[in-house]
């Protein structure tokens, strides 16, 4: 079975402000775009994966991503990340109507195809089903099966919400690089010691990272 997944990327300029502690506002956005540029690719070469739907209205998020493989679509409904995921899942099948669809956040920089295979094929096996994330409090992807509605519920304690809507939690060991997301100082360095892709790399040999 391939998946589509949807991959919600928000402005840039507005983007991980949680990471002022490391990053500056001039270097945010760079970085941002960077765990994109490394979650899309990694995605992209996923033997579970068919295609990726970025959804954002940044326009130089919208390029560089469309320039490694991702379709792009517009955030038309503007009304936050569940929104905007479901627009895309949406979108995303008219042209494959049959496909199943996962969302997956754009910030797993050490984000491992095979690992992100073994998480999609796990997921077949329910109509609905998640993977919290690193901190055990969030998700970092949420799947649904072909005929399903992705019903997101990302946001505050979104591991419990997805939990409460009836979907099957995912519980996976070896699977740390789909788990870790990024929004925090701490996050980043998990993240640099599993091994980010080689523009976060880049972005994050410009900051000043005890221990990096």
């Amino acid at each position: 079975m391939q998946w589509t997944l949807v991959i919600p990327v928000k402005p840039l300029a507005r983007a991980k402000s949680r990471l002022s502690d490391t990053a500056d506002d001039g270097l945010r956005p760079g970085l941002a775009l960077a765990f994109a540029q490394d979650t899309v690719a990694a995605a992209l070469a996923c033997p579970a994966v068919r295609d990726v739907a970025v959804v954002t209205n940044d326009a130089l998020a919208g390029r560089e991503l469309a320039a490694l493989g991702a379709a792009i679509v517009a955030d038309e409904p503007r009304g936050g990340l569940n929104a905007a995921l479901a627009h895309a899942a949406t979108v995303a099948r008219t042209s494959r109507p049959a496909s199943p669809v996962a969302a997956l956040n754009a910030d797993l920089p050490a984000l491992r195809p095979l690992e992100l295979s073994r998480v999609l094929d796990t997921a077949a096996e329910f109509p609905r089903a998640f993977l919290a994330d690193a901190a055990e409090i969030g998700t970092t992807l949420l799947a649904a099966a072909s005929g399903r509605e992705l019903r997101p519920a990302f946001g505050t304690d979104s591991r419990a919400r997805h939990r409460a809507s009836g979907a099957a939690e995912l519980r996976l060991d070896a699977v740390d690089s789909v788990r870790q997301d990024v929004d925090t100082g701490a996050d980043l360095r998990a993240a640099l010691a599993l091994g980010v892709g080689p523009r976060t790399a880049a972005a994050a040999a410009r900051l000043l990272i005890p221990g990096q």
